[in-house]
C-alpha cells in the first residue's frame, strides 16, 4: 500500500541515519580526545580504575619530588662529612709530625687551630632546606620513600628513617643545645676523650704534650676518624637506597601510565578506519532517505492531467 501520510521507507532510512550519526559522534570524540573511555558513561568500571590510578600517579610524582629533596639533604651531609674526614686526616698527620723530637709544637698547633676552625665551618655550612644532618640536636630524620595503596584500598606514605646521634661514636660532628644552636662540647669532634689529656678533637692543643699524651691525642683523632667514616658510610648507604627508590618510582609511574592507557586509550588505527566507514555509510543513508522521500513525490504523477 502506498500512503502519503506514512512513508515507511523514509522512516527506516531516517532511523539508520540517526544511528550512523550517533556512531560518528562517538568515533569523532575518540579521535579528537584519543580516549576510548573519556567519561564514566563510556565504561564506568574502567573510568573508575583509571581515575584512581591517575590520582596515585600524582601522589607518586610528589614522592619523586620528596625523594629528590631527601637525596639533596643526604648528599649535602655526605659531602660535609667527607670534607671533615679530610680535615681530621690533616690533623692526624700534624700530630704524627709533632711526635718528632725537636719539632716546634707551637707552630704545628697553629696549623691545627686553623683546621679545627675549618671543621666548625664545615659543620655550620652543611645545611639544606633548613636541616643540618651533621651538626645540631640528636633526632630522627626521615625521607619519603614511597606511596602505597594496600589491597583493602587504604593508602599510606612510607619513609626511611635516619637517627642522628651526638655521642662520641655517633654520626654528628657537633651536637646542639636543644634550641637549634650548634655547640662544640659534644658530637664526634666535641666529645672529650683520652684518659690523661681529657680533650676533644675540636679543643685539642698539643703544645705542652709529652710523648704519652701525644700517643693519646693520636688515638683520640683515630677514634674520631673511625666514627666519622662509619657515619659517612651510613649516609652513603641511605643515598644509594634513595637512588634505587627514585629509579623504582620512575619505573612504577611509567608502568601505571601504560596500564591506564591499555584501559582507556583509543586505538587510533581502528578509530580512523571506523570513521571513514561511517562517513561512507552516512552518505549512503542520506541518499537512501532522499530516494524514500522521492517515492512519495511520485504519487503526484497520478493526479496530473
Amino acid at each position: 500500500m502506498t500512503s502519503i501520510l506514512t512513508n515507511t521507507a523514509a522512516m527506516a532510512a531516517l532511523q539508520t541515519l540517526r544511528a550512523i550519526d550517533d556512531s560518528m559522534e562517538t568515533t569523532q570524540a575518540r579521535v579528537s580526545s584519543g580516549l576510548r573511555v573519556g567519561e564514566a558513561a563510556d565504561n564506568a568500571a574502567y573510568w573508575s580504575i583509571a581515575t584512581t590510578m591517575r590520582s596515585d600517579n600524582m601522589a607518586l610524582s610528589a614522592v619523586q619530588d620528596a625523594l629528590g629533596l631527601g637525596a639533596a639533604k643526604v648528599d649535602t651531609s655526605y659531602a660535609a662529612m667527607e670534607s671533615a674526614i679530610e680535615v681530621v686526616k690533616e690533623i692526624k698527620s700534624k700530630i704524627v709530625a709533632a711526635t718528632e723530637e725537636g719539632v716546634d709544637k707551637t707552630k704545628i698547633q697553629e696549623e691545627i687551630d686553623q683546621l679545627q676552625e675549618q671543621l666548625m665551618s664545615i659543620a655550620e655550612s652543611a645545611s639544606f632546606s633548613g636541616e643540618n644532618w651533621v651538626a645540631g640536636d640528636a633526632a630522627v630524620k626521615s625521607v619519603v620513600s614511597g606511596f602505597v595503596r594496600a589491597s583493602d584500598g587504604t593508602v599510606s606514605v612510607k619513609t626511611t628513617a635516619y637517627t642522628l646521634d651526638d655521642t662520641a661514636t655517633g654520626n654528628l660532628l657537633f651536637g646542639g643545645d636543644g634550641a637549634g644552636a650548634i655547640v662544640d662540647t659534644n658530637g664526634i669532634l666535641g666529645t672529650t676523650g683520652g684518659a690523661t689529656i681529657g680533650v676533644s678533637i675540636y679543643a685539642l692543643d698539643i703544645t705542652g704534650f709529652d710523648t704519652a699524651e701525644m700517643a693519646e691525642a693520636l688515638t683520640l683523632v683515630e677514634d674520631g676518624l673511625q666514627a666519622m667514616t662509619s657515619a659517612a658510610s651510613e649516609l652513603g648507604s641511605i643515598s644509594m637506597r634513595i637512588g634505587l627508590q627514585e629509579e623504582f618510582v620512575a619505573a612504577l609511574t611509567d608502568s601505571i601510565d601504560s596500564g591506564i592507557g591499555r584501559l582507556v586509550d583509543a586505538d587510533m588505527n581502528e578509530e580512523s578506519t571506523r570513521l571513514k566507514a561511517l562517513q561512507t555509510q552516512q552518505q549512503l543513508a542520506v541518499q537512501s532517505l532522499s530516494i524514500a522521500n522521492t517515492n512519495s513525490e511520485n504519487i503526484l504523477q497520478l493526479f496530473r492531467q
